[in-house]
């Protein structure tokens, strides 16, 4: 009865994000860790024998790393009641019209076929384990731009995933990058052509179904020399009433006179432990943009890294964080100047409410030779009740003198004052905090296309409704 308590999960009502269908597959693993499991895996999806070697790799460094000592509790999370692998019963598609029924309608309800048809440049669509869905422009295709699943990468592209794969991020990091490298399935590959600007935007949207699974779906970008993409991630899952994983991993290659802005809406479900790691490495006068949105998930620890490795690379960050009943969100980002004249610009603001806690935790390191380089770091945090929970825990190493850095960090409460303006006015008081609180994510969501800026507001008018007021 302890342990049912414990489990339990309590959530807003998330209306179309909440959608459940039966689960259907074509394969499904036993539930946890074992070589056996990893092998099994890696025959189903046919992979050449330097992968399933990597797993197994990964395995074994995984049972020898320990949980992060920081951070948010994990001791509920039991990979042993976990099941890794679950293909859906259908193949990866090329027309909506082949998707079955039932996940091309969750997909309808999430709005992904209409955002592909009025404003992207190619979609790929995971359910579960894989992916079921993927499309690009001719016309990108013709410029010699690759946009697929990374299994099919794996199968045609083979010399390019090898060379790059997790060496943007080595299962060694961490526990869950190792368990990302045993595990991982689905995910998106893409490579753009050197010169080649990819106007309109890709997108990859990441739906876990079944309860009791985990999602490990790897995403890497290459982005050649003098070329630009803009990526979209999306993610969600329904509430279940046992524990989900999510443990994803993003390599964000960034070249020489290179510009990609990575922007993410995350919406997991709050029976959900969001363990993602993303990462880029930008060459020299390369350019990396992170939007990073962080909405549900009983408990998230992500932190977007950025590599400057080459002179005059620049990194921006700007993130938001909404933590609600139960829900431990640790987020922020790192930045390592490894060049001179770097610069990098991080700005993200948190709230919490109803005895949620947000944690800003960033790290900013300008080594030895990065000289004359820059950095400006704003953290605001937003706390919507006096039982919530709001820190922010910056570290900024330094290692020469001939550098520009700021700070500065913003803790408070909603005002009452501007609370009782508005209602002078005639505004009730449970729209009068709904305002501010759309007013202080407006940096934010300005950062994103339209139809992902109303899909934030939406979700934040969600987590505020029938709470506050």
């Amino acid at each position: 009865m302890e342990k049912r308590n414990k489990t339990y999960v309590e959530d807003v009502n998330r209306g179309v994000y909440d959608i459940k269908n039966e689960v259907r597959y074509s394969y499904k693993s036993d539930k946890g860790l074992t070589p056996e499991i990893i092998k099994a895996i890696s025959k189903e999806k046919n992979e050449p024998k330097w992968m399933t070697d990597f797993r197994l790799k990964s395995l074994e460094v995984y049972h020898k790393l320990d949980l992060p000592p920081w951070g948010p509790d994990l001791s509920e999370l039991n990979m042993e009641d976990i099941v890794t692998y679950i293909r859906p019963d259908t193949k990866m598609n090329t027309s909506w019209d082949e998707v079955p029924e039932d996940i091309k309608k969750t997909f309808d309800s999430l709005g992904i076929p209409e955002a592909e048809r009025a404003a992207l440049a190619g979609v790929g669509a995971q359910y579960d384990s894989e992916v079921v869905y993927h499309s690009i422009r001719e016309e990108l295709t013709a410029q010699g731009v690759i946009y697929t699943d990374i299994e099919t990468a794996i199968k045609e592209y083979e010399d390019i995933v090898k060379e790059y794969f997790m060496t943007c991020v080595p299962p060694k990091d961490h526990k869950f990058a190792a368990l990302h490298g045993a595990v991982w399935s689905g995910g998106s590959f893409v490579y753009v052509p050197e010169g080649v600007n990819v106007d309109i935007p890709l997108q990859s949207y990441f739906r876990l179904n079944a309860p009791g699974a985990g999602q490990f779906e790897h995403t890497l970008i290459i982005v050649e020399k003098g070329a630009s993409l803009h990526f979209i991630e999306g993610c969600s899952a329904p509430i279940h009433s046992v524990i989900n994983i999510h443990a994803g991993c993003v390599e964000l290659f960034v070249k020489e006179d290179a510009s990609l802005r990575y922007s993410t809406i995350e919406n997991w479900s709050r029976n959900m432990y969001n363990l993602n790691t993303k990462r880029a490495i930008v060459e020299k006068n390369g350019t990396i943009e992170w939007v990073s949105g962080s909405f549900g998930s009983k408990v998230s620890m992500l932190y977007p890294m950025s590599i400057l490795r080459g002179e005059r690379a620049k990194a921006e960050f700007t993130g938001i964080t909404f933590a609600g009943k139960g829900q431990h969100l640790d987020t922020g980002t790192k930045v390592i100047h490894a060049a001179p004249h770097t610069s990098s610009n991080i700005n993200t603001k948190s709230i919490s409410k109803d005895g949620g806690i947000a944690i800003y935790r960033g790290a900013v390191k300008i080594s030895k030779n990065a000289n004359h380089s820059k950095s400006t770091v704003t953290c605001e945090s937003l706390m919507l009740d006096s039982k919530s929970k709001s820190d922010t825990i910056p570290v900024i190493d330094i290692m020469n003198d001939k550098v520009d850095l700021g700070h500065e960090a913003k803790i408070g409460r909603i005002s009452e004052e501007a609370i009782f303006y508005l209602m002078s006015r005639g505004i009730s008081e449970e729209e009068a905090k709904a305002m501010i609180v759309r007013g202080f994510v407006e940096p934010i969501t300005k950062e994103l296309p339209l139809e992902y800026a109303v899909e934030m507001n939406n979700l934040i008018n969600l987590e505020l409704e029938g709470t506050i007021g």
